[in-house]
């Protein structure tokens, strides 16, 4: 396979920094971003020494859309795959949570893939070919308690990724929803909880306990960030145990996430089911 060029955001740390990694490790060439280049390059030397330039990007900013194309045009002009990973989670009660926090979730988890995209896909539509790579989250088909902010960002990515599969098809463009579990990266440690902090009456709650269980699990996921990049590079190139994947619009990574998708699964077909004479009742 010929060298393709990757843009991958948020690759300062995490499962981003692994990604970025392995596509370099694989001969492939990388523009890695993030809103503190001079430190993440710092801490992540290897990305240079493997031939990886670093952009700094903040996917928040309106100036987003022009500093991706700025970059394609200045790395040759075309952009086999882009991975929009730039996120964060924030946790905690709606209650707790402004209006300010909740505009930032949004916009960086949602507005920022957005950015990213309507930066790349000119690029990619005159070339007839590209893949889009968004990274969602368990979250994003599974919603825990104290999760909702966050859950319903990653929510948006999914039918948004939905329909971007079916709208660019026609243009060689393919979309893959990668949706990890529990992975050992910082997600833990830097998850962001209102300024407000927690209403007491949540305590003892699930929701209380839900976040609680997500401190103490900090360190100890069983996921690792580089065997899943090295399934996410298979499954872009259709390599290794991607090979046959390239219809497939998701990819769930980790035991956790798959578990936790086929009990959505049978959940939704049980709900469903039930439903139906109610749902075939309210025809004129």
């Amino acid at each position: 396979m010929a060298p393709q060029t990757w843009l991958i955001t948020g690759s300062s740390s995490g499962l981003g920094t692994a990604i970025a990694e392995t596509v370099l490790r694989a001969g492939h060439k990388v523009i890695a971003t993030a809103r503190n280049p001079i430190k993440a390059a710092q801490e992540n030397p290897q990305i240079e020494e493997l031939g990886g330039q670093w952009l700094k990007l903040d996917v928040t900013s309106p100036d987003t859309t022009k500093t991706v194309k700025d970059a394609i045009c200045q790395a040759g002009g075309s952009i086999d795959v882009v991975v929009n990973n730039a996120a964060y989670s924030l946790i905690g009660s709606i209650e707790d949570m402004t209006e300010s926090e909740i505009e930032t979730q949004f916009s960086t988890n949602v507005f920022g893939p957005v950015r990213v995209l309507k930066g790349v896909l000119p690029f990619m539509r005159a070339q007839k070919s590209g893949t889009v790579v968004n990274i969602s989250s368990i979250a994003g088909l599974d919603g825990l308690p104290s999760c909702a902010m966050y859950a319903g960002s990653k929510f948006a990515v999914e039918g948004m990724s939905e329909s971007l599969s079916k709208e660019l098809k026609s243009f060689g463009i393919r979309v893959i929803l990668v949706e990890p579990g529990l992975f050992r990266t910082k997600f833990f440690s830097t998850f962001v909880e209102p300024a407000a902090g927690l209403n007491q009456d949540y305590i003892g709650t699930p929701l209380g306990d839900t976040l609680q269980h997500f401190k103490d699990l900090d360190g100890k996921q069983n996921g690792d960030p580089i065997k899943a990049a090295q399934r996410i590079l298979e499954v872009v190139t259709c390599t290794g145990l991607g090979v046959g994947t390239e219809d497939m619009l998701r990819l769930p990574l980790g035991p956790d996430c798959f578990d936790r998708f086929q009990t959505k699964c049978d959940a939704l077909q049980e709900n469903l089911t039930m439903m139906k004479k109610i749902a075939y009742s309210t025809s004129y």
